[in-house]
């Protein structure tokens, strides 16, 4: 009988989700208020107000129902004069830091997604996605858990390397969290070598640098 599949088969970032979706909310928000005070010096009818406000409302609703809040993303990275390049960019690099990890540690990667709307075409709500090969089994000896804490937390480390901290990476560090829960090792072992891990792949990346951008430039390319 084959060994179960574990179910963590993917690396996705997504932490900025949430925080976008209240940004979203807020500005909506502040818009309306904003009409509300202005609106009636300027001659706007308070029924355009009550229009625009009920518009605003209804545009988060459906971004929230229909994309899993992910509508701000896809107009961020839509945006023109290098803004929606900029943060594409961003997100290559942080899937850039994945794939060239996995390959020193022999994890074979079998797809990497860069952008929101990428990422929705394959059912996924995050901005990013590398899919790795899922181990064979769920309880997994230390070295493998060595090998997987450095490649989750590449992604991470890449943005901290290139802009001096990392936005994505919720999804990694949760994952990465059930791997070393279902190996059965405790709290402080765990923090301890994800630590050490984390460290070995600053110094790695930090000196790889440039094969780190090539790799994101690459993907970006492939995403275009």
């Amino acid at each position: 009988m084959a060994p179960p599949e574990p179910p963590f088969p993917r690396s996705t970032q997504g932490s900025d989700q949430g925080s976008t979706a209240a940004l979203s909310a807020g500005a909506a928000v502040a818009a309306i208020s904003v009409l509300a005070v202005v609106g009636p010096p300027l001659g706007l009818s308070p029924w355009l107000i009550a229009l625009a406000a009920g518009g605003g409302l209804v545009a988060l609703t459906v971004d929230a129902a229909s994309f899993g809040g992910l509508g701000g993303h896809l107009l961020a990275e839509a945006l023109p004069g290098g803004i929606g390049t900029a943060r594409l960019r961003r997100i290559a690099i942080h899937e850039a830091g994945h794939v060239l990890i996995a390959a020193d540690n022999h994890l074979p990667v079998k797809q990497v997604l860069v952008g929101s709307r990428a990422c929705l075409r394959e059912g996924l709500s995050a901005n990013g996605s590398t899919q790795l090969e899922p181990p064979a089994h769920a309880k997994l000896p230390i070295e493998d858990l060595r090998r997987w804490s450095r490649v989750l937390q590449a992604g991470m480390v890449a943005e901290q390397v290139v802009y001096g901290g990392s936005r994505g990476g919720a999804d990694d560090r949760a994952l990465l969290g059930r791997l070393w829960g279902l190996s059965g090792y405790d709290v402080a072992t765990a923090q301890q070598e994800q630590r050490r891990a984390r460290r070995e792949v600053e110094q790695g990346l930090r000196q790889r640098r440039s094969e780190l951008e090539q790799q994101a430039e690459r993907l970006l390319l492939e995403a275009s």
